[in-house]
């Protein structure tokens, strides 16, 4: 490369006995030991486990790395290596000049694959410095102390040219040293490698899409760019148009979590958009979590909404298998770490995203504080939720009988309920705009009211599940959130209808949070007739029903055919009404015929108050209905007035 080849002439490598091969690749250096010694041309391999300098004078030297022998000489080595030559002292003092050294590197970054590398530099063989073995050959230089102090141009200086001059400048290099530097901690934290990638990473994600020349990038390529754009002519010649925002988003996928995270927070810094840093978030987790988080993911549609079994296993069978426990305790590592860096703003990711995240948490066992930061982000945008995303299982290690786990839901929805608290700033807003941002509260809690109400109805049929926490649930949203409450009515029937062994003082409790004022006409006759509804609720439908034609009634501007089916109807209700009062009555007095005499006496106080009870609920059902004004023709001087009739139900 030009830049390397100038590089090279402006530290005067010729000077110092580096001389570049002409015609060769990038970073493609010969090395020349100008002041003799062994001089081979690379290692032979005897077998996996032995590596020969191919030169006539024996070996003096054997190092030991990762289960590799090498068997070299000590001259080259330690003129370029200071810990080589202090560790080659110390055995030299102990066993004496003349004999072999024999020396262990168990702890060398890169492995027997970096040493190799750094021995052929000692040796003046060519080292092919790139993308992908510049941290290794950094590192092991570091470790190895091949610095300036020995010799100018050493292995550590000419992997940090390499680094600045190169690396730093390609978005491709700087993706593939990042990558390389995951098995080479801490080394690649303690020389700032992770750093420097990360924020050259994080410089050109940022840059203007408009300037980015597709040769940087590595998984994307212009023909993949043109057909998301969909901007061919119909001549069938792309026409050149700017990539996309988040061009740089499979790139960086490809890293571990560490290295992902540290280039998300470095783009955050520099001011990334929110929904472009969920975008990468929640490819991310579709790439390496298992099951993956992606709606598409195979077995979606089928019995579980989503596809994490496989996760359960993990986690179930990980408490005696080692192997299983470490796979559970990444997947957990990559969840926590996912969760730290989504951005704090609404929307950045969807919903469902975040669900399905949750879902993860709570299965891996993730920490308390983050699984409460996400319920707080799930909270913001619960009104977009489906079904499906908030039916999440109760899981073995959860304590609980339970087919779901209501008390996450419960959570989920006091989060809502927070969050959509009028603040203090809204006080000041002008009165339009407090207007509207009522408006869409509204939205957004009927939306709730909805989504809770089927997930109500979902979870009633578990027999397993204990009425106050179903009804905590049904009464954890505001009274305004439902307008209608044929959802909420439907699925306290199908509890009690689940759960026929529910005292009548624990059905009164239940259907107290239905409001029969905001139930159908169709939900009001079905609960007339409803047997498992308790009769307190029974007759305050049948009023509601009344009440509700009465009004009807009384509105001007009726044909008179309306008015007689509405009459009609009024007198049906009625007559129900009289039917349930006389059943009524008929048990009390069997009731009292099934008591002792002396019992019967101490009752009759409360049978009267029973009896007076019903009396004052009847009062209350007679309605004064006035007849509505037919109204005359221009031509016609006919002119009624209302005619006063008194309607009772008694």
């Amino acid at each position: 490369m030009e830049m390397w080849e100038a590089m090279e002439r402006e530290n005067h490598v010729a000077e110092r006995g580096l001389v570049p091969v002409n015609g060769g690749s990038s970073g493609d250096v010969q090395v020349q030991d100008e002041r003799g010694g062994a001089k081979v041309d690379g290692f032979v391999r005897r077998d996996q486990s032995c590596r020969y300098a191919s030169s006539d004078i024996p070996s003096d030297l054997l190092v030991k790395v990762g289960g590799v022998n090498f068997h070299l000489h000590k001259h080259p080595m330690i003129s370029r290596s200071a810990r080589l030559g202090r560790l080659v002292d110390e055995a030299s003092a102990l066993h004496g000049p003349d004999a072999t050294t024999v020396l262990e590197l168990p702890d060398l970054p890169g492995g027997h694959g970096a040493f190799e590398l750094a021995a052929n530099f000692c040796y003046g063989v060519v080292v092919d410095i790139t993308a992908a073995n510049v941290a290794v050959l950094r590192c092991a230089a570091e470790y190895l102390e091949m610095t300036e102090e020995l010799e100018e141009g050493n292995l550590a200086f000419r992997a940090e040219a390499f680094l600045t001059y190169v690396v730093a400048s390609s978005w491709r290099d700087s993706v593939a040293v990042l990558r390389s530097c995951e098995g080479l901690s801490p080394w690649a934290e303690d020389l700032q490698l992770v750093r420097r990638c990360s924020e050259s990473v994080a410089a050109k994600a940022c840059t203007n899409p408009r300037v980015v020349r597709w040769g940087y990038a590595a998984t994307t390529s212009p023909a993949k760019m043109t057909a998301r754009a969909g901007t061919s002519s119909d001549t069938g010649q792309h026409q050149p148009v700017s990539p996309p925002a988040d061009w740089w988003v499979d790139d960086i996928c490809v890293l571990r979590i560490g290295h992902f995270v540290r280039v998300i927070t470095a783009v955050q810094a520099k001011g990334m958009r929110g929904d472009l840093i969920g975008a990468a978030i929640t490819r991310y987790s579709s790439k390496w979590l298992s099951a993956g988080l992606s709606k598409e993911s195979p077995g979606l549609h089928g019995s579980e909404p989503w596809p994490q079994a496989g996760v359960l296993q993990m986690v179930v069978a990980g408490e005696g298998d080692t192997q299983t426990e470490t796979a559970a305790s990444e997947q957990r590592r990559v969840v926590e770490s996912l969760i730290s860096i989504i951005p704090p703003q609404k929307d950045c990711v969807s919903c469902s995203f975040l669900l399905r995240l949750l879902r993860l948490a709570v299965m891996l066992k993730a920490a308390l504080a983050l699984v409460t930061e996400v319920e707080k982000l799930v909270g913001m945008q619960l009104d977009q939720a489906a079904l499906p995303d908030i039916l999440v299982p109760s899981y073995p290690y959860c304590r609980s009988d339970a087919a779901y786990d209501v008390d996450l839901v419960q959570r989920l929805v006091e989060q809502f309920v927070m969050q959509e608290q009028p603040s203090s700033s809204s006080s000041t807003a002008t009165r339009g705009k407090a207007e509207k941002q009522e408006q869409q509260q509204n939205t957004r809690a009927q939306r709730v009211a909805c989504l809770l109400d089927s997930y109500l109805s979902e979870v009633s049929r578990d027999r397993n599940l204990p009425l106050g926490k179903f009804q905590a649930l049904a009464e954890s949203l505001p009274e305004a959130a439902r307008t209608c409450h044929d959802g909420l009515y439907r699925a306290v029937d199908s509890y009690l209808k689940a759960h026929p062994a529910v005292t009548e003082h624990e059905r009164k409790r239940l259907c107290r949070a239905v409001d029969c004022g905001k139930l159908s006409r169709e939900v009001r006759l079905h609960a007339a007739q409803n047997e498992r509804l308790p009769l307190r609720v029974v007759v305050q439908v049948l009023l509601s029903e009344q009440a509700k034609m009465a009004g009807a009634l009384g509105r001007a501007g009726r044909k008179e055919e309306d008015v007689s089916a509405l009459r009609m109807e009024v007198e049906s209700v009625s007559a129900k009404y009289m039917e349930l009062q006389r059943e009524v009555e008929l048990l009390q007095r069997q009731v009292e015929r099934m008591l002792p005499p002396s019992s019967a006496a101490g009752k009759q106080q409360g049978v009267s108050g029973w009896t007076s009870g019903w009396k004052k609920l009847g009062r209350l059902g007679r309605i004064q209905v006035e007849q509505p004004v037919v109204r005359a023709g221009p031509d016609e001087i006919v002119s009624r007035e209302p005619r006063r009739r008194r309607n009772s139900v008694s």
